[in-house]
């Protein structure tokens, strides 16, 4: 195992953390966020003109009612100035905002491609650790609030600073005092906001963590939703999502709570300037320090000081929120990767199909060795049945040599050739599996079957169904092969899920077949429809039969019993049932009466065979 920056050779450095991860997403737009910033300044010198201009009129006017002399045509030239000014800097800022939301959303499709590249690269160990919930809620909420928090952030931080500046500039040369009395504020709003912002920042990543929980719980229940029916444990499952769901509001509510603190914190110091700009103001018009346009220009002045260190309070609470959504992100984005491919990989020409397990070892955690120096050959075209108690370790042998896991020790070899020297790619276009849970996914069965083999057409489809005794079934329904399935397959039976599988196996025509208990989940007359699709789909292949029902193995040229991570005995039905060991003791607890250990022999032996199957060129992965 790698880390995400080793394992690609070093091309991808470690993820930053806090605030820098999140406005690192936004370096690869770097020329655009300077067209920003330029709308943006544009836009803060237009408007911070406005009180200078309004601020002469208003002399003007008072001026004019005094002396009885009133200069219309220049309150006429300031005024269309000035609406002139305000119109092109709304101009400005709204063209800054649709770059800023263009921007942002570049900025978060990458991040959910980069996500979606690196969940490719995870190993299934992972998977296995996690919930699947909270990473699809990773993938989706934490994403989208990212994308919030950028598009408030992009819009207020870009320009908030220099607005900021500006505004003081031109305080101070309207009104020194004035602006010594505002800029007092300024530490007593900067401490609240750090106070309220470093807060609330461990209560956001608390408010993500039970998002993801929550998820979970609902895909959870959602996929289990017919077993919460079956055992009436719908009160249970209420309970439990209102539990998660509870937490998540609590949660929810104090980071909320605090963040939203900032707003009327920095109101009520805005209106204790607007205050003492009153007070002094008018004692320095009245001692002829000032004019009454310089008090109004003023006090235009102080709310645009006070917006911009308003929009850097709020982008400060709503970036603590998006930290905490960004470090989820980045977590998953730091995750051990599967081990790299080879930098020089081989490339097997014809692939014969002879399988050597050599003294292979497997542990899913430290503490517990799963497989243990375990040594098995398979020739090529033969058919081995893997048989054992729960936890022997029958389907990590499929896992390891489809290399979902990496063994800890020893070699699998393909052809005389390591595995882990050939790409993941190469080994699975000739690898093909059918698993015991069939996977099917929203669309047409012929979509499903076509799955097996890109490129794959109608007539291959057919003639795969039909191969492996589908299509008999496939012709009942009113649509046929265009018949709709959704992604439960909620439609038809375990059995005709597990021949579209089988199908799809047989159409990708893979040198080597992995059959992953096919068919325990069936009934005994739909085992005898994928009894024969999966004699079809044996044909000619080297077979891996990784058995739960006993009956379905007797076929095989070679049967391993496995125990404890260990090969306990091997060879073919009929010599292992006259050892009367394990795989004996097996039997008889399946069939406990001779008779119905005769019948299970009859049946297996009873299925029809099938004609050679024909061959596609082309292959992929099942």
């Amino acid at each position: 195992m790698t880390t995400a920056g080793t394992a690609s050779g070093g091309r991808h450095r470690a993820p930053p953390t806090g605030a820098a991860q999140v406005f690192g997403l936004l370096a690869p737009y770097r020329g655009r966020i300077a067209v920003m910033v330029s709308l943006g300044v544009t836009g803060v010198l237009l408007n911070a003109a406005g009180p200078l201009l309004l601020g002469r009129v208003t002399d003007l006017i008072f001026t004019g009612a005094v002396s009885r002399r009133m200069d219309f045509a220049a309150i006429r030239r300031l005024l269309a100035l000035a609406v002139i000014l305000y119109l092109v800097a709304s101009a400005a800022k709204l063209a800054q905002d649709r770059m800023a939301a263009r921007v942002v959303q570049l900025a978060v499709a990458e991040l959910r491609e980069r996500v979606q590249e690196k969940l490719s690269r995870l190993p299934l160990a992972y998977f296995d650790r996690n919930q699947r919930g909270d990473l699809i809620s990773r993938v989706t909420n934490d994403a989208d609030n990212v994308q919030r928090t950028l598009q408030q952030a992009l819009s207020q931080l870009v320009t908030a600073p220099f607005a900021v500046l500006v505004v003081s500039v031109l305080m101070f040369f309207v009104s020194p005092l004035l602006a010594v009395v505002v800029l007092a504020g300024v530490p007593v709003s900067g401490l609240i906001v750090s106070r309220l912002v470093m807060r609330s920042q461990p209560m956001f990543g608390r408010q993500w963590a039970a998002t993801g929980v929550l998820s979970a719980h609902v895909e959870e229940a959602y996929s289990g939703h017919s077993l919460i029916k079956v055992f009436d444990r719908r009160e249970d499952a209420e309970r439990a999502f209102d539990a998660d769901n509870e937490v998540l509001r609590e949660v929810s509510f104090r980071a909320n709570l605090i963040s939203a603190a900032i707003e009327p914190a920095m109101m009520f110091v805005s209106n204790l300037n607007y205050v003492a700009i009153t007070a002094v103001g008018a004692l320095r018009v009245a001692t002829g320090s000032l004019t009454l346009g310089d008090v109004q220009a003023f006090v235009q002045y102080s709310g645009q000081f006070g917006q911009p260190i308003g929009q850097l309070a709020n982008a400060s609470g709503q970036l603590q929120s998006g930290v905490a959504s960004a470090g989820r992100i980045f977590e998953l984005l730091r995750a051990d990767e599967q081990r790299p491919e080879p930098a020089d990989p081989v490339r097997l020409g014809r692939v014969r199909g002879r399988i050597e397990f050599r003294d292979v070892s497997f542990r899913y955690v430290p503490e517990r060795r799963l497989i243990e120096n375990l040594s098995l050959v398979v020739e090529p075209g033969s058919t081995v049945a893997v048989v054992g108690p729960t936890g022997a370790g029958k389907s990590t042998l499929g896992n390891l040599l489809m290399r979902f896991y990496d063994v800890d020790g020893g070699r699998i070899l393909l052809d005389g050739t390591d595995i882990t020297e050939m790409t993941r790619e190469d080994l699975r276009s000739c690898t093909g599996m059918v698993p015991q849970d069939a996977w099917v996914f929203a669309g047409t069965i012929a979509d499903n079957i076509a799955y097996g083999r890109e490129g794959a057409t109608r007539e291959d489809v057919v003639d795969a169904a039909r191969a492996t005794g589908l299509d008999p079934f496939i012709r009942t329904l009113p649509g046929g092969y265009d018949t709709i399935l959704d992604e439960d397959a909620s439609g038809i039976s375990a059995g005709e899920r597990q021949l579209i599988t089988l199908a799809r196996a047989f159409l990708a025509d893979p040198v080597l077949l992995l059959l992953d208990e096919a068919t325990s989940l069936v009934d005994t007359r739909t085992e005898q429809l994928v009894q024969r699709g999966m004699a079809a789909l044996r044909a000619g292949r080297t077979t891996f039969v990784i058995a739960h029902r006993l009956s379905t193995i007797r076929h095989a040229d070679a049967i391993v019993v496995m125990r404890d991570g260990r090969i306990a005995e091997q060879g073919g039905h009929d010599e292992l049932i006259r050892s009367g060991g394990a795989y004996a003791n097996l039997v008889r607890s399946q069939n406990p009466h001779p008779a119905g250990r005769s019948a299970m022999a009859g049946s297996a032996a009873s299925a029809p065979g099938v004609a050679d199957p024909p061959r596609y060129p082309d292959r992929d992965v099942a």
